[in-house]
């Protein structure tokens, strides 16, 4: 595995990738992070992100089935591996933690 920062796209594409379960492709992810997340992001940063992801090893890919509507081309489809579930608790856990020592917000609940 390499590296194991996530950049503020690659957390939010990896959380995408998991909710989507066993519909995570490229346009997909994009889809929810404009539904999800209001964040408008070219296709291309998507890609880039779920390679970057698999090359660290939070993500694998394996090719569906081919469609007629894709023009015979076959979806990547993407899964959250183990590490990708770790790093994505400890990012949560991270934040929870800083949020908790900023005092004006300590009265809030996370």
């Amino acid at each position: 595995m390499k590296g194991n920062n996530l950049g503020e796209l690659e957390e939010l594409v990896l959380l995408m990738v998991a909710s989507l379960s066993e519909e995570a492709y490229a346009v997909a992810v994009r889809e929810e992070l404009e539904k999800s997340a209001s964040r408008v992001v070219n296709i291309s940063a998507v890609h880039s992100s779920l390679y970057r992801l698999e090359d660290k090893g939070f993500l694998t890919s394996e090719f569906g089935g081919a469609t007629s509507k894709r023009g015979g081309k076959k979806k990547r489809l993407f899964k959250v591996t183990s590490a990708g579930y770790a790093i994505l608790k400890e990012a949560k856990e991270t934040k929870e933690q800083i949020w908790s020592n900023i005092p004006q917000l300590s009265f809030l609940t996370i």
